[in-house]
């Protein structure tokens, strides 16, 4: 998305040492990066879903890997 980052590293006073975020094409892209993350054992720390408490179209799906957060993310509207 224009503007944006396509990659986050953050790391603060939060339940996981570090969380990394990778910007995703599409809804569908952050659907398949959850059924793989699933598939390889990652831990469902946030099924892909509408996070309105970030902003209205921000859609996004969690995992805990080895104590860190990794998520997609996609901001488009649909």
């Amino acid at each position: 998305m224009a503007g944006k980052p396509d990659f986050w590293i953050s790391q603060g006073p939060t339940a996981h040492p570090a969380h990394v975020a990778f910007a995703a094409s599409d809804r569908a892209a952050v659907d398949a990066f959850h059924k793989a993350a699933v598939a390889a054992g990652g831990l469902d720390n946030g099924a892909p879903g509408l996070r309105k408490e970030y902003h209205p179209t921000y859609y996004g799906a969690f995992h805990d890997l080895d104590g860190n957060n990794f998520e997609a993310v996609c901001h488009k509207p649909n």
